[in-house]
This record gives C-alpha cells, structure tokens and sequence, in this order.
C-alpha cells in the first residue's frame, strides 16, 4: 500500500501566517506595557487593598430589591434591543443581497461601539433605558445584518433555484426556500448577541442608559464599595443566566 502524504500548507497560508506573527510582534514592541511595574510588590498589594474594600457586599432588604429592579431593567433592555436589531439586520441582510446600500449601513452601524452610540443618543432620547435599548439595537443590528447575510449568501442554492424554475421570483424565494433552510443558525446568533448584550446594557447604565450599570456608576462614584460590590454581584448573576438560557436553546435547535 502506498503511504499518504500529508497535506503541504500553501504559500499564501504561510505568508499569512507569518504576517498576523510580525503584527503581534510589532504590538508587543510599540507598546509601553511596563509587566514589572504591573507584577510589582506595591502593585499588587494596592490591588489587594481595593478588592478588599467590596467586602462585605450590602445585603439590606431595601437595597436588594432597588438592586433587582435594575437587573430586571437590563434584562429587558437587553431582550427588546436584540428583538429589534435581529429585525432590522434582517432587513439589511436582505437588503445587503442586491444593493451596496445595505453593506454600507450594517458596516457603519458596527462600526461605532454601543458606549458611543448611547452618548449620541442621550441628546434626543435623555436618560433612561430608552437610550441604552436603541443605542444596543443600533450596533447589533450592523453584527445581526452581516452575519444573517452570510448564513443566506451560504444557504445551499437548490431549493430556491426549484421555485425560480417554477417561475417564482423575488421576496417569495427568500421566504419559502432560503429562509427556512438558514432559521436555526439566524436564531442561533441572535441568541448569542442577546448574551453579549446583557453584559453591554450593564456598561450601558455607566452613560446614565439605566439599569445596573447606572446603578454601578452611582455607587461606585461615591466609593460605596460594599453597594457597588451588591452590584456587580447581581451582574455576574444576571449573565450566568443569560448564557444558561442561551446555551439550553441553542442545543433545543440543533436537535
């Protein structure tokens, strides 16, 4: 019998390869990043001072409660941006088949952050979970739109090339053929930029967009480390469950 050759990488790899290796390179020698002053004996017990400072957290019914109320302000906040955006990116995904329009809306949506998009939106929208649900459905609706494009560019072409031989054109291809064949995988994503979003809508809160992470700011501005600490607590919760949810309905699709 005769011996198989493994698989030679080719050219172009190797060139990449060395490429993304000279960038890491050259980041780790224009960066000021002073590791001994960072692992230093003072460093690290300055660190230790402070974390010891979040102990022990605030517990008090009242504060609890205010404390609940938030994540349940981020969950929401959360839950309806990424309905939203998961209808707009569906729209530009669509859009983004024929036209440039669309390639060129979903790359500036994701291009700036939710943290800026929040401040934009401040001015017309004020403080409160408004802000931070349409500053979340802004950017993901870019990341959704990409990725929901994708998944239908990559849809295999039979069936929808079957109804086109029939003489059935237009939106209703997309929505007997391409459609059904790439749901799971559109749902799939979804879920997974809800689980992203639940930790930005806390970052959210910092710009005054409600929630935890308004609950955070405040705290933490006035050094009421053990409420801050009650805080962060609830946001470590809160994601935990989220990406339980997520992972248990992801694995539900895939049967």
């Amino acid at each position: 019998m005769t011996q198989r050759r493994a698989p030679r990488p080719d050219t172009r790899s190797l060139l990449l390869l060395a490429a993304i290796v000279a960038l890491v390179v050259a980041s780790f020698a224009t960066l000021d990043l002073q590791w001994r002053v960072f692992a230093s004996a003072e460093s690290l017990a300055a660190m230790a001072r402070f974390g010891a400072e979040f102990f022990p957290p605030e517990l008090a019914a009242p504060f609890v409660a205010k404390v609940v109320r938030a994540a349940g302000e981020t969950l929401a906040m959360s839950l309806l941006g990424t309905a939203l955006a998961a209808l707009a990116g569906l729209a530009l995904a669509l859009l983004r088949r024929g036209r440039w329009l669309g390639r060129w809306l979903m790359n500036g949506l994701r291009a700036i952050p939710e943290l800026v998009w929040a401040t934009l939106l401040l001015l017309a929208a004020g403080l409160g979970p408004m802000t931070g649900t349409l500053a979340l459905a802004l950017h993901t609706a870019g990341v959704l739109g990409r990725l929901f494009g994708e998944a239908i560019e990559n849809a295999p072409p039979g069936p929808a090339e079957a109804l086109r031989a029939q003489g059935i054109d237009g939106w209703r291809v997309a929505a007997y053929a391409t459609l059904p064949q790439v749901l799971p995988q559109l749902v799939s994503y979804t879920l997974y930029r809800w689980e992203n979003n639940i930790r930005a809508a806390a970052v959210l809160g910092v710009v005054g967009a409600g929630g935890l992470g308004q609950m955070l700011a405040f705290h933490l501005g006035l050094f009421q480390m053990g409420r801050t600490a009650t805080v962060l607590l609830a946001m470590i919760v809160l994601v935990l469950v989220v990406d339980a949810a997520s992972v248990l309905a992801r694995r539900m699709l895939m049967r």
